[in-house]
């Protein structure tokens, strides 16, 4: 079983891109696993692929996990 980082339970911050990411979105929608959102855009974003492109410009599909895996149900 994944263990979370203990800044999870200490910190309750959230990604600066929460709030326009299509995660969001999806959780929103029903279609994306409160997991996700808890490990993290609410947890250890520092490791989310998707922010570590979107803070280097590079683009990345909508579709495209936090651990860098493509689901391609959330289209």
């Amino acid at each position: 079983m994944y263990e979370y980082p203990q800044r999870i339970y200490m910190e309750q911050k959230q990604c600066q891109y929460y709030s326009v990411c299509p995660m969001k979105r999806f959780y929103e929608r029903g279609k994306l696993d409160k997991k996700w959102i808890d490990r993290y855009c609410k947890g250890d974003y520092d490791n989310c692929v998707r922010r570590k492109m979107e803070e280097s410009g590079k683009w990345h599909p909508d579709y495209m996990l936090p651990d860098g895996s493509i689901d391609h149900s959330l289209i």
